[in-house]
């Protein structure tokens, strides 16, 4: 791959208030121990009633400016990756560009569930590379919570809300080393949302949200697919699994996530996610995770990263990245 196109910046935000396995014993029949044994997740962070996916996004875009002394106002793209947009129109991306005041950007939701920032990424990587553009944000976004129906223990235990967000920018030496990207639109009945945009914020119709999971058929899937798209991923790049210095998939489930490292011959301690702290945060679990691997020192400058991400779809989309 000629990418022309570097991660440069990175900025994450999560809601204030925490929900833990002892707050959804209260709600649902279920406790920590079940709930810990069968997915890792300790707590999860739940939008308030008037915080949305635009909310988080622009706090996320904050934390990056502040953290990283970035100017975003010649920014020429924004991509926002959700399942959970505040409307049907306008997109959360356009509310952004309003909010921050950038006036020549472009503004585009993308709709790729779990796998979505690293098709929002693949996007950027794109644009930047063609000489279309130069400065691109990209943000994984989710309030999830808005159509968590909290009465079902099977999905109401694994889902929170928060927001990561990179600033993509056009370099000589690019950073995208190899990418791969899928999608098996004849399994999407076993991941899917109502149509909720009409109701999101009408109280009296909450009770009709509703997000519809086949757990096993969605479990079997990942693992018997995503190990296979690891190995197309590394073989389109001059470097092996040895040379990668951390992996960071999508935050679903550990238990997951362990059986897709063992068949994919990757060390569960090279591995960064952010379930135990989030939940499984859909468009948002990577660019958490990854936040969280710099913040904590893991994530270096030089280092390999391998991310992955896979969900709703059926979808998926890796990209190998030379980080900094």
């Amino acid at each position: 791959m000629n990418s022309k196109a570097r991660i440069t910046a990175i900025g994450s935000y999560v809601p204030s208030k925490v929900m833990t396995n002892d707050d959804l014993e209260k709600l649902v029949n279920t406790n920590d121990e079940w709930i810990t044994k069968r997915t890792g997740i300790k707590e999860r962070r739940i939008a308030a009633v008037d915080e949305y996916t635009s909310d988080l996004s622009l706090k996320a875009i904050q934390d990056l400016t502040a953290r990283f002394n970035k100017d975003i106002r010649d920014v020429d793209m924004i991509i926002v990756t959700t399942l959970t947009p505040d409307y049907l129109t306008p997109s959360v991306a356009s509310y952004i560009q309003g909010k921050l005041g950038i006036k020549h950007a472009g503004a585009i939701d993308l709709n790729a569930a779990c796998a979505g920032f690293t098709y929002g990424l693949h996007m950027a990587n794109s644009l930047i590379t063609s000489g279309l553009h130069k400065k691109i944000l990209v943000v994984g976004a989710e309030t999830l919570s808005k159509i968590t129906d909290f009465t079902d223990r099977s999905t109401c235990i694994l889902f929170g809300d928060g927001a990561g967000v990179v600033l993509v920018e056009q370099s000589e030496n690019g950073g995208f080393l190899s990418s791969t990207v899928t999608s098996e639109g004849e399994k999407a009945m076993h991941l899917y949302g109502t149509n909720f945009s009409h109701m999101m914020f009408d109280q009296e119709l909450q009770h009709k949200r509703q997000f519809v999971q086949n757990g096993r058929e969605v479990y079997k899937w990942a693992v018997s697919t995503v190990p296979n798209g690891i190995k197309s991923l590394m073989e389109k790049s001059p470097y092996t699994l040895h040379d990668v210095n951390w992996f960071i998939p999508h935050s679903a489930n550990l238990r997951m996530i362990e059986s897709i490292c063992n068949k994919a011959s990757i060390r569960l301690d090279q591995t960064l996610y952010s379930l135990e702290k989030y939940g499984n945060t859909s468009a948002a679990s990577i660019p958490l995770a990854m936040d969280l691997g710099i913040k904590e020192g893991k994530i270096n400058v030089g280092d390999l990263v391998l991310l992955y991400g896979f969900g709703g779809g059926l979808t998926q989309c890796g990209h190998l990245i030379r980080w900094g």
